[in-house]
């Protein structure tokens, strides 16, 4: 299992890599089919954040959905610590689902790693950031002169139900997940409401090349933007 630590804003010390190593050995406990493991440092240099100016996200590579965790405290020792919990946490339900002999046999990765390379294209202008072409990449772009900075990701998906779309998000840790619905084609995202209640939107169209059950397939003309 191959674990990269990476940082933003901030230099890694090889006394940190060497814990992060150490910290995150029982991960192959609960996932032994794990093939990367992407470590992710982030210093907030606001000093109004001080006391959460580092973060650290923990993606896991493995054969089914990916799995991260991330954390913020006032060093990395400590959000390394919260993160780690976290993520053995999710895994340990994940490795528990797969002995329930679960539906979802092969669950298919959807969501894109975290750690990717951001670049803008210079050719075209700073107010329209140009979209990333490739699964997995990511974008940041500074809108004209104005301090918005807008990050577009590209992701890979698969028609699925919205239980494993459920599933797939709380692996993630995020409030929503988008996903295509392998009933009906509709691309769709289920989010957190109250407590343990959620909520599915659609969009009133049938992706290209998805067989839906009640619908036509046409082509998209154009995409949605969150």
């Amino acid at each position: 299992m191959e674990i990269v630590v990476k940082g933003r804003n901030t230099e890694i010390t090889d006394r940190f890599r060497t814990h992060v190593e150490d910290k995150l050995t029982k991960i192959e406990q609960f996932a032994p089919r794990a093939q990367r493991v992407e470590v992710e440092l982030t210093h907030e240099r606001n000093p109004r954040q001080a006391d959460q100016a580092e973060k650290i996200e923990i993606t896991v590579r493995d054969k089914g959905p990916v799995i991260r965790a991330e954390a913020k405290a006032s060093d990395f020792y400590g959000a390394l610590d919260v993160a780690a919990g976290k993520l053995l946490e999710r895994l340990r339900r994940t490795r528990d689902r797969r002995k329930d002999h679960h539906r979802y046999a092969t669950p298919a990765p959807v969501e894109a790693p975290v750690l990717t390379t951001r670049e803008a294209d210079e050719d075209q202008p700073p107010e329209r950031p140009v979209p990333p072409t490739e699964p997995g990449q990511s974008v940041e772009a500074q809108l004209g002169d104005s301090p918005v900075v807008v990050r577009q990701k590209l992701h890979e998906a698969r028609p699925m139900t919205v239980d494993q779309a459920l599933y797939e998000m709380e692996l993630v840790g995020h409030p929503f997940f988008l996903f295509i619905d392998d009933e009906t084609g509709q691309p769709c995202v289920v989010y957190h409401r109250h407590g343990w209640t959620y909520g599915v939107i659609r969009l009133d169209t049938v992706v290209a090349g998805t067989e839906a059950t009640n619908h036509v397939t046409e082509p998209i003309a154009a995409g949605a933007n969150r």
